[in-house]
């Protein structure tokens, strides 16, 4: 006997509800009441960056539009041809710097060599102001590489500090914290909105005492006080619900950093996990790589920001290919995952836009223009070349506007981003 439910039960309630991650039988009581509309699944972003730049030569194609010619770096994403686009002649507006620039990536704050630079709120985090309490992670900011970087930076300017340790990332996700655990977590989330009050209450008193300019920047301010509240009992609403089970085991610690291959398997398919779970919507990966010698390569035996300042000397250059040849390689494999993961008629693929690129046209010489960059998934019209002036470049961060608009939120600009992105449609 079939019953309607009045609310009918999807599959990732049900998960978060038993804690499961397995992919659940379809059920009739899954079904919504007749004539009422299937929730569309969710929307993610993933934002990865190497921040050691990428050899223009080996990635842009030299024709533009839907029947560009491959590249050695492209070829290895063949199978994902119909999946991404590429773009070039793009960059972020006033951002220069050389490596300083790394920090820009996802903010487009102009002027990061400048002693006196204050970094602006990161694509990911103004995301996750706007949809990060939907999940029990508003987001995750991860690095793999040997220093302290991550591309995700708060409203005020500073760093997200990022999770580098797979294991810890594994235990973070889907370790039951302790009972007293929990309540420590619970305390801490209820002292941070006492704190919250007195400072409310403080500003409050000032207002009275300010003009008409510094109400204003008071409203601001109060608004993300709202936010942060907001944001702070959905998070002590998540402390008691049980986390997913998974099937995959806890990984080791990577001992090695100069493993990049395996760092990198390892971290992308906890990525695909947390997605997979929902236990996030919203996930930064930097690559930071200065300080690696990825000897477990084939064929390199050099640090790789050595590498970078090759001076087009042959022997660098072939270290170099083979060091970002295993990154796409595994890029490859990431996106691969995504789309063999079923979701509600679609992939996960389909429903997670893939921002792949970096802060460097050119390592070598230290140039913040023309930078590689490719979007996969998301459901937009892919399979093509956007090619814009290489003299004179698009703003990157219009891109950073269309996926905002993409996660469902309703923004019309983004740091320089003014519109959304030129030749990038829906599907």
């Amino acid at each position: 006997m079939n019953i309607a439910l009045r609310s009918p039960l999807s599959r990732r309630t049900f998960l978060r509800s038993t804690g499961a991650a397995l992919a659940l039988p379809f059920l009739e009581a899954m079904m919504p009441r007749l004539g009422a509309a299937t929730p569309a699944p969710p929307r993610r972003f993933i934002g990865m960056m190497t921040n050691m730049g990428i050899l223009p030569d080996q990635f842009f194609p030299t024709t533009a539009g839907r029947d560009y010619e491959s590249t050695p770096y492209l070829e290895i994403l063949k199978e994902h041809r119909n999946d991404l686009t590429v773009f070039s002649g793009v960059s972020l507006p006033g951002v220069d710097g050389g490596h300083a620039a790394e920090k820009s990536f996802l903010t487009g704050a102009p002027g990061a060599s400048r002693g006196s630079f204050r970094n602006s709120v990161s694509l990911d985090q103004f995301m996750a102001e706007k949809m990060g309490s939907e999940t029990r992670f508003p987001s995750l900011a991860l690095m793999i590489g040997s220093d302290n970087l991550s591309l995700s930076w708060t409203r005020s300017g500073s760093m997200i500090p990022p999770q580098s340790s797979p294991l810890k990332l594994y235990q973070q996700l889907f370790i039951e914290d302790t009972a007293e655990g929990k309540a420590l977590a619970v305390q801490r989330l209820k002292d941070d909105r006492s704190l919250l009050d007195s400072l409310r209450e403080k500003s409050k008193r000032l207002e009275r005492e300010v003009g008409a300019a510094d109400r204003e920047r008071l409203d601001q301010y109060f608004t993300s006080v709202r936010e942060l509240e907001h944001r702070l009992a959905a998070a002590e609403g998540w402390v008691n619900q049980p986390k997913p089970v998974v099937k995959t085991p806890k990984p080791e610690e990577i001992g090695d950093r100069n493993d990049l291959p395996k760092c990198n398997r390892v971290m992308f398919d906890l990525v695909r996990l947390a997605l997979e779970t929902d236990s996030t919507r919203i996930v930064t990966v930097c690559a930071s790589l200065a300080g690696i010698t990825a000897r477990t390569i084939p064929g390199v035996k050099s640090n790789t920001h050595e590498l970078t300042h090759h001076g087009n000397r042959e022997e660098k250059l072939d270290e170099l290919r083979r060091i970002e040849s295993a990154q796409f390689h595994d890029l490859a494999a990431f996106l691969t995952g995504l789309r063999q993961t079923g979701e509600q008629g679609h992939t996960l693929l389909d429903q997670s836009s893939v921002l792949y690129g970096t802060n460097m046209g050119s390592a070598n010489a230290h140039s913040n223009d023309n930078l590689p960059v490719l979007l996969a998934g998301g459901g937009f019209k892919h399979g093509q070349h956007l090619a814009f002036d290489r003299k004179h470049n698009h703003p990157l961060s219009n891109l950073y506007v269309s996926l905002i608009q993409r996660m469902g939120i309703e923004a019309g600009s983004f740091s320089s981003g003014t519109t959304t992105m030129k030749g990038l449609e829906l599907a």
